[in-house]
């Protein structure tokens, strides 16, 4: 089960293509909400409390004196999201312009005085039939659907919980100014550490017309390189990206309308309003233009015509915020209607004009600033001591003495362990379940054609799709150099930048929206199906457009990558605007998802690919761009500049090395041969790769064990192992054996028993790497014990039949899970898995034995484990030694990297 929290609402979403399975989940989640137990122990796992930091080592010692801290999954996940700046700062502007809802999350310095039965109250006041909204979406029979719910839902009565509708602050006396204190960002510039933005109330946003107005509007202020508070902010040099809450957020009763700068100047930070003021009155002088109008309108069709897997879940969650705000959610879905409202409105002249001075030309506003404290962490952990020394004092009061409070709390911690234990084993067998006998043995076969145009491979996917292509492409690149390759993502992010030296990147802009629903060029590597040592890279193309502008979609995916002026007179400030902007984001970006990060660093040196990645999108990479950010304007890039203009030399080839997929109606395979055949012809045959004027550079040696210090209050960890190519007898097994660790082992013991906020194992088939992780864990040593004894673990258990059935259940919610149409045939495509290798790898999957799980346990995790690489990412302590073998490195920002930095 999960949840979607909100400030003031929370949803409990599911979605399974299989009817079975949809009443069965419809019962489970509509008992579990309804009529939890919600124990005592469940608020002490889940929630907060106090007990020794690491209760098996204090068993294992003896030792009576293990410190005492708070502890709790929620708690500790929220220590780790609070150490995401930017998620700090969008809080705290909450906090103070909205202060009747709350963070959605839980703040820990409130965490710690909820009490059980405040939570119990809680629940049994708001989790109720007449504070609920209930949602489906799909094509099963809805009065099936009603049946079950009535029978859960009759037996209650009327709740009283609290329906009023929240509003924010009233701005209405005057420009308001707050400012509060948040971390220092050691990726960038130290004088560049302030974060400040301006807020405006809007109208109400049941009126549904008049807010999509305000959404075009906040487009026209902030989307793209050429729109004018972002020339007026960014481009002129005010600060390198925007704040987390810009934008216009429609969430609530009144909307909000917001625009500010992370990574500012402290001397700019009152410049900063006057420049938004100045922008904002000269866009209302002028006027909106309505090419860019049209544009934003195009998008939008396109948004409908483009069909997702996960369309319904959109929906519920584009409904839900106004629907617990009063708003009618069937006057949200009459998207027709208000569009054309909308276009009635903007034949009058000057109506988005006339809103932008409403609500924007207004001086009731508020200002949000957040500074810079070097000792943020210490004034943190000295609030938490503290506000622990007085839990522990009032414990000892209650209990009689501090060792009697003591006690009693261990002996709380002891009990609480022995009941999770038992959870672990607890008899699920009440619970409604579909059976692996439910799962086809034969892939659902979406075919695919293959055809030629010279030299070029063309994989067709023909299937219905609303009148859209989709088109894809890779241009094999081999023999690319290290240093060519860590600028892919900085030469991806130019394209569309830099403009050309016939079109503005505005201009640009403007095409692409009114002719596609977006064009994108990446890196895109892949590891062979048969070695896992053997990668291929490559250059990926995509974009998607109405059948009768595809002509139009190849023109400028072909200017983008051919025609980038890497030599204006402005091309050297825009890459550095770039590189700030990714630089100044990194630190929160790593906060937000650690454990992948720690995870692509330990595969670094595992595997060829794992490589690959860890260059482009891991910590080495963060390090480059945060060292390319902080080079001094007069050092210049035309050194990067140099290199980027070699890629774009080889990035696009008619050769046997480029290949495309197109997925489109049958009604337009015609067409979209012709148009493809232009593109193709305006295409160079040869992209030949500049020698980097060296050797070959080896795999690169990583530490088996590596710690990364950094100012987070929690714990990021992975260890990795090879195994086996996709095509492996083994590859199935270990896949298997990936979800019951996780879900039979892990999960109770680094979660419940840990107070992680995540962990497990997981199976990269194609990759041929099976790993663990834990994600904002307060006790990392403890988990990476559980890891490595986890082989042995599973070699041990006693697996059950039920057992394997589950584990199977969960594999195949993920590989028979709904396709958006324009992912069909993809990973034939992308990777060179066909469907006969996906068919007997399901057959082999449906085949796995016990005794096959328990052997590669042995082989892999066990024999294997002497392979592992691992990495940890958190809090500088004495918790890594190099005594013990660990290498410590540091995340650099400067020019003159120490010999620990990343390599």
């Amino acid at each position: 089960m999960n949840a979607f929290t909100s400030s003031d609402h929370t949803s409990y979403p599911f979605a399974t293509t299989n009817r079975r399975d949809f009443g069965n989940l419809l019962s489970v989640y509509l008992d579990a909400t309804l009529n939890p137990l919600l124990t005592e122990n469940d608020f002490l796992q889940e929630g907060w409390r106090i007990g020794p930091a690491d209760p098996g080592q204090q068993a294992q010692d003896g030792k009576a004196d293990e410190p005492l801290v708070f502890k709790g999954v929620v708690y500790n996940e929220m220590k780790g999201q609070m150490s995401d700046a930017s998620y700090l700062y969008y809080i705290k502007f909450q906090d103070h312009i909205f202060p009747a809802i709350h963070n959605s999350g839980g703040d820990p310095q409130k965490m710690t005085d909820l009490t059980y039965e405040a939570l119990k109250a809680f629940h049994a006041r708001n989790y109720h039939p007449s504070n609920a909204k209930l949602f489906t979406y799909g094509n099963m029979p809805l009065m099936d659907h009603v049946a079950e719910m009535s029978r859960n839902l009759e037996p209650f009565g009327r709740s009283q919980a609290d329906k009023a509708i929240k509003t924010p602050i009233d701005l209405s006396t005057g420009p308001l100014h707050y400012t509060v204190k948040g971390p220092v960002d050691p990726l960038v510039d130290k004088e560049m550490q302030y974060k400040t933005s301006t807020s405006w109330l809007m109208g109400d946003t049941s009126n549904m017309v008049e807010s999509f107005g305000l959404r075009i509007m906040s487009s026209l202020l902030l989307d793209g390189y050429g729109s004018p508070l972002y020339r007026a902010l960014i481009e002129s040099g005010l600060g390198p990206d925007w704040s987390p809450n810009t934008g216009y957020d429609n969430s609530g009763k009144i909307g909000i309308f917001s625009v500010g700068l992370n990574g500012v100047k402290k001397q700019d930070v009152s410049t900063v309003k006057g420049a938004i003021d100045a922008s904002l009155q000269e866009v209302y002088t002028k006027g909106f233009d309505q090419s860019k109008i049209d544009g934003l309108l195009h998008q939008a069709e396109l948004g409908l015509k483009h069909k997702t897997a996960s369309f319904g879940m959109g929906i519920m969650q584009r409904l839900q915020p106004g629907w617990f705000n009063g708003v009618d959610p069937f006057d949200m879905l009459a998207w027709n209607e208000i569009v054309n409202a909308f276009k009635a409105n903007c034949a009058r002249p000057g109506y988005l004009e006339s809103l932008l001075k409403k609500y924007l030309l207004d001086p009731n506003s508020m200002t949000f600033t957040m500074e810079p404290e070097e000792n943020y962490a210490a004034m943190l952990a000295e609030e938490e001591n503290q506000r622990l020394s007085r839990k522990l004092a009032s414990a000892s009061e209650s209990a009689g003495g501090h060792a009697e409070a003591r006690a009693q709390l261990s002996l709380k911690e002891s009990k609480l362990l022995k009941a999770q234990s038992e959870a672990a084993t607890e008899d699920l067998s009440c619970l409604p379940s579909v059976h692996v006998s439910d799962i086809p043995r034969q892939l659902e076969r979406k075919s695919v054609r293959a055809s030629k145009f010279g030299d070029v491979s063309v994989q067709w996917r023909e299937a219905s799709t609303n009148g859209l292509t989709y088109f894809r492409a890779i241009n094999t690149l081999e023999g690319l150099p290290a240093e060519l390759r860590m600028l892919m993502p900085l030469f991806a992010d130019s394209l569309l930048r830099l403009g050309t030296e016939e079109r503005t990147m505005e201009q640009l802009e403007d095409l692409i929206k009114l002719k596609t629903g977006g064009i994108a060029v990446s890196y895109h590597s892949t590891t062979s199906p048969y070695d896992i040592q053997k990668a291929t890279e490559g250059i990926s193309l995509s974009g998607y457009a109405l059948d009768g502008n595809v002509d139009a979609m190849y023109d400028l995916l072909r200017i983008i990558i051919q025609e980038t002026n890497f030599d204006g007179p402005e091309a050297e400030s825009r890459v550095r605007e770039l590189l700030q902007s990714a630089a100044n984001g990194a630190l929160d970006t790593i906060s937000g998802a650690g454990h992948s990060y720690a995870r692509r660093f330990t595969e670094a040196g595992l595997t060829a690919q794992g490589l690959l990645n860890e260059q482009i999108g891991g910590l080495t990479q963060v390090q480059q761009t945060a060292l390319l950010a902080s080079r001094d304007p007069s050092e210049g890039f035309s050194d990067v500049i140099s290199k980027l203009k070699a890629i774009q030399r080889f990035a696009l080839s008619n050769s046997p090395k480029f290949r495309t997929a197109i997925t489109c109606g049958p009604e337009s395979v015609s067409s979209n041969q012709t148009a493809l055949q232009n593109f193709l012809s305006k295409l160079d045959s040869s992209s030949d790769i500049p020698s980097s004027g060296a050797a070959p550079a080896p795999m690169v040696t990583y530490s088996p064990k590596t710690f990364f210090p950094l100012p987070y209050q929690v714990y990021y960890s992975a260890l990795s192992l090879p195994t086996v190519p996709y095509t492996h007898s083994s590859s199935a097994p270990l896949q298997m054996l990936s979800q019951l660790l996780t879900h039979k082992h892990l999960h109770h013991e680094i979660r419940e028993k840990g107070g992680a906020y995540g962990g497990g194992a997981y199976s990269r088939g194609l990759g041929g790497l099976f790993g663990f992780y834990s994600y904002r864990d307060p006790n990392p040593r403890n988990t990476l014990k559980i890891i490595q004894e986890a082989g042995r673990w599973a070699r041990e258990k006693k697996w059950t039949e039920q057992d394997l059935e589950e584990a199977k259940l969960s594999v195949f919610q993920g590989l028979d899970a709904p396709e958006s149409v324009n992912e069909e045939g993809m990973t034939r495509f992308l990777s060179g898995v066909d469907e006969e290798m996906d068919q007997r790898k399901r057959q082999q999957l449906l085949d796995v034995k016990i005794q096959d799980v328990v052997d590669v346990a042995q082989e892999y995790l066990v024999d294997g484990m002497v392979n592992a690489s691992v990495a940890v990412l958190g809090e500088e302590k004495d918790l890594f030694p190099s005594a013990d073998g660990w290498n410590s490195r540091r995340l650099q920002m400067t020019r003159n990297v120490p010999s620990d930095s990343v390599d």
